[in-house]
């Protein structure tokens, strides 16, 4: 078991710490989707979108299934408790990202920046979009140190 652990552990620290870094870069960078005027919006929140798929997606299913495994499979049961803390809190940051956030981003991929719906300026999700990026960020970062921790405890 210790052989799996060793790799396992890597992988779940490699990958929270991808997926933790990734969201908190778009965190930092949320603010300047509130600046920018409509039609600029919806163009540099496509980029960047297409920009963390398949990307971000990967890294959180990744350290999921290493959570998941160092919960059944670690030595310790202290490593066990913090691997499954970190499979939860990164089963919640997923289900933000399905429910929240993937569904603007679809919307937001349909439209035409050049022609948007006479309505956008009331359906505008950025605040929304911000505001559940931060929860899924937050998420994110406390799996990292769920998983940083376990790790201290393998050393």
């Amino acid at each position: 078991m210790v052989e799996v652990v060793q790799v396992l552990m890597p992988v779940a620290l490699l990958a929270g710490g991808l997926a933790a870094g990734g969201l908190s870069i778009s965190v930092l960078a949320a603010p300047l989707f509130t600046t920018l005027p409509t039609g600029m919006y919806v163009p540099v929140h496509k980029g960047l979108v297409t920009r963390f798929d398949p990307f971000m997606p990967i890294s959180l299913l990744s350290c999921l299934l290493c959570d998941v495994a160092l919960a059944i499979t670690a030595p310790e049961l202290s490593v066990r408790l913090l691997a499954a803390v970190g499979a939860l809190l990164l089963l919640a940051a997923m289900t933000v990202s399905l429910t929240k956030n993937v569904p603007i981003n679809r919307w937001l991929s349909t439209l035409d920046p050049q022609n948007l719906p006479a309505d956008f300026d009331r359906l505008d999700p950025r605040e929304r979009w911000i505001r559940w990026n931060r929860v899924r960020g937050a998420l994110a970062v406390a799996a990292l140190l769920a998983n940083v921790s376990a790790a201290a405890v393998l050393i």
